[in-house]
């Protein structure tokens, strides 16, 4: 049995990729609230970025990687396609609402990797919906 999605196409090897940073995310979250305040670096970010909400992002993080590690070993199951395109479309909603509503964001390079990412992952998926599942 290989190590690897034995699906065709990259979609798979992405997400693992993603799953590997959301990993280390995690980790970083949860040993210092100062990882989070690089991407929740808004004008009202100080007071409401604490220790507690660094550590929250890290499990959202975990989870979301968690889903996306499924999908990658069983990318042509829709469901588990759905769940991890959704984990994408979820953070983009919440930085949306952060960046525009609550001001814990602001357009910087804190903001530009995840919004990448997330960004990338929602286009891919929805593009290649019909190569990965029926």
């Amino acid at each position: 049995m290989s190590m690897l999605p034995e699906s065709s196409g990259l979609l798979p090897y992405w997400l693992l990729v993603v799953v590997a940073f959301s990993v280390l995310n995690t980790v970083q979250c949860y040993n210092s609230a100062h990882f989070a305040r690089r991407t929740f670096n808004g004008p009202r970010a100080e007071a409401e970025v604490t220790a507690f909400a660094g550590r929250l992002f890290g499990s959202w993080s975990f989870l979301s990687a968690l889903v996306r590690f499924y999908a990658a070993y069983h990318i042509n199951d829709k469901h588990l396609y759905f769940l991890a395109l959704s984990t994408y479309l979820i953070v983009l909603t919440h930085f949306a609402g952060e960046l525009l509503v609550f001001g814990t964001l602001k357009v910087g390079k804190g903001l530009a990797p995840p919004l990448f990412v997330a960004t990338t992952s929602v286009v891919w998926m929805i593009t290649q919906w019909s190569f990965y599942v029926d």
